[in-house]
């Protein structure tokens, strides 16, 4: 086994930071939760389960505890990209989103008088 092999392991054992398989060899190997799919993983079990059958790349090997790290991710296809547009809107403020030189005056005045009530109290 090397790095880079792409082999097919059964899960043995989940935990939060990821799932244990055994591959074809009698390898044991982890696949960290970073390393089960693109994206945010927030909870392992709706996405393997114990006695699954996966095919996982080698990506590390420990030669001394004979260990593998693998992973489900790189076998992706098409990688699975958490992607936010934002959009922003005039009509969400009733300020907008000016730009600040021209809203600083404005900001000014209401600071002085917010004070100013202050002070009175």
């Amino acid at each position: 086994m090397k790095i880079g092999d792409k082999l097919e392991g059964t899960i043995t054992g989940i935990q939060p930071y990821g799932a244990f398989v055994e591959l074809e060899s009698g390898v044991t190997g982890l696949i960290h939760i970073s390393e089960i799919r693109s994206g945010y993983v927030s909870n392992i079990h709706d996405i393997l389960s114990i006695g699954e059958k996966v095919f996982v790349q080698v990506i590390d090997v420990d030669e001394y505890s004979k260990k593998a790290s693998l992973s489900l991710r790189t076998l992706e296809e098409t990688p699975q990209r958490s992607i936010r547009h934002h959009r922003f809107s005039i009509d969400r403020h009733k300020s907008g989103f000016a730009p600040l030189a021209q809203q600083m005056p404005t900001w000014v005045k209401e600071g002085k008088v917010f004070f100013s009530k202050q002070e009175k109290k």
